[in-house]
């Protein structure tokens, strides 16, 4: 039986996953509460909204469930795997994300506003930023968006993104070096600080 606390009797993911590859949905539930904070936040720093976040989320763990057996852990666990199917989900998504590119670019810079419209101004900026970081990201392929948002996001090492890819790490190291460039050339020449900065400004308001 699960507890209010959430894991029952799993002490740890690795328990937890044992039982749900035996098709305990108390042990899958019990993942699913150790591992759901982290993958809100990264689908919400994708998406930007929060209902297509808990979309995201619901059909990342859906998968979880459906492919559990083909799941490849990361120092014992699921997350790493997790992460990447978000990102690749979130690349599937039609809606655009340009909705305050044109209203940004029509505003007056040379008149004196008050400070209510100099917050409207801000707010309007880290969202445009935001949006173009999402752009940005959905221009890499799918193995190359996967790399840069484990290791730029989530701050894992290229060897564990490598990992919970299937790929050496020298492939991954080349993912990560091809994507940096592509994502320098539309945000700088830093991609990894501006993209993590711009999302985190934007989920922070």
């Amino acid at each position: 039986m699960r507890t209010l606390g959430g894991v029952g009797p799993f002490p740890d993911e690795k328990s937890s996953w044992s039982a749900a590859l035996k098709g305990d949905a108390d042990g899958f539930a019990a993942v699913y509460d150790q591992n759901l904070a982290r993958t809100y936040r990264h689908a919400l720093r994708l998406a930007g909204n929060r209902h297509d976040a808990e979309d995201l989320v619901a059909a990342t763990f859906m998968e979880l469930w459906r492919r559990r057996s083909r799941v490849r852990l990361v120092g014992g666990s699921v997350l790493p795997w997790l992460l990447v199917t978000v990102t690749n989900l979130d690349r599937n998504r039609t809606r655009g994300l340009r909705r305050y590119r044109s209203l940004l670019a029509s505003l007056p810079r040379d008149q004196v506003t008050s400070p209510a419209a100099d917050c409207v101004v801000e707010e309007i900026a880290t969202r445009s930023a935001a949006a173009e970081v999402r752009d940005a990201l959905r221009q890499l392929t799918p193995p190359d968006a996967a790399v840069f948002s484990l290791v730029a996001f989530e701050e894992y090492t290229p060897a564990q993104a490598a990992e919970v890819l299937g790929i050496s790490a020298g492939a991954a190291r080349t993912r990560l070096h091809r994507a940096r460039q592509r994502l320098a050339a539309k945000l700088g020449d830093d991609p990894s600080q501006s993209a993590s900065t711009a999302l985190t400004e934007e989920n922070l308001r």
